[in-house]
């Protein structure tokens, strides 16, 4: 194992005590002041910062229709959002998805969840970094469900333990991404439970899919555990409406292609999450993550 050099451990320590403090910071205000103040700070430094040129870069490539006053409004509207999300993380607990006495999210086709809890067998939600993503899980485990999910650890690891003490309020079983971590999901799948699975974001040994008219190198995990364990595929979304209130959409299960060709059936799938992807982004461009290198290492 390689040695952290002292300047990196130096500049680890300070990133853990900026996000610690942060935290503490926004934890004290309520959920609509914190989300406030972190949509201020996010439009203040978010374009000042190198990643604003990648984000630009993205949505130049990816919707060339628009013209240049546009891209500037999305991209202020994204700082202004990711600031926001970052501000929400001490205040995930205080979210209650089925509480009518609470609008900071309401839920969308809760059917289409009770119908998968009821099942008797396994099934996959499936989103991506748009709204605040890391609510989505809560309309499964509000409703008693036993929830896996992947995800990437932080490269600090402080930092990646603060966030992790912010996410435990959801619930679920997190595993990070890796060969282990997946195979704690599959396990989970033929238990009869579910899983959650962002799939937006580039993985360089994955499949070439089409993504806003060009090829992207996509995770295939969605596609090859649906068609293996033949278990329902449900998009669900995060949409913010205004401030810190958001609106949890779940749609109908996609249709599962049994051509017996796996490789052109698992292009299908993946194919088809690609799309509903593309179409929420399309329709909320500034609540998606454009600082994500997505199409390629270069840009």
């Amino acid at each position: 194992m390689a040695k952290t050099s002292p300047g990196k451990r130096l500049r680890y320590f300070s990133e853990y005590l900026l996000v610690r403090l942060l935290f503490v910071m926004f934890g004290i205000l309520s959920l609509d002041g914190a989300s406030a103040l972190g949509g201020w700070l996010g439009r203040k430094i978010g374009p000042r910062l190198k990643l604003n040129r990648r984000a630009a870069k993205n949505l130049a490539m990816a919707m060339p229709e628009i013209d240049v006053a546009e891209r500037e409004r999305i991209l202020d509207g994204m700082w202004d959002h990711l600031g926001r999300v970052f501000a929400e993380y001490p205040h995930l607990g205080t979210f209650d998805p089925y509480n009518p006495d609470d609008d900071h999210l309401v839920v969308q086709n809760s059917d289409i969840v009770e119908r998968l809890h009821n099942d008797g067998i396994g099934g996959i939600f499936f989103s991506a970094h748009i709204g605040n993503w890391e609510l989505g899980a809560l309309g499964a485990t509000r409703r008693g469900m036993t929830l896996g999910q992947l995800y990437r650890p932080a490269n600090n690891a402080r930092v990646d333990r603060l966030i992790m003490a912010a996410r435990a309020p959801i619930g679920g079983d997190y595993q990070p991404k890796s060969g282990g971590g997946l195979r704690s999901l599959m396990a989970m799948l033929k238990r009869g439970n579910h899983l959650a699975i962002m799939a937006d974001q580039r993985y360089n040994e994955g499949i070439a899919v089409p993504f806003f008219g060009c090829k992207a190198m996509t995770a295939p995990t969605i596609a090859e555990l649906a068609l293996r364990y033949r278990v329902p595929v449900v998009p669900a979304r995060i949409v913010r409406l205004h401030g810190a209130h958001f609106r949890l959409e779940f749609e109908e299960p996609l249709a599962l292609p049994d051509s017996g060709n796996k490789q052109q059936d698992v292009l299908t799938v993946m194919t088809d999450v690609n799309a509903r992807f593309e179409a929420w982004i399309r329709e909320y461009p500034e609540q998606w993550l454009w600082v994500h290198r997505r199409w390629s290492k270069e840009n």
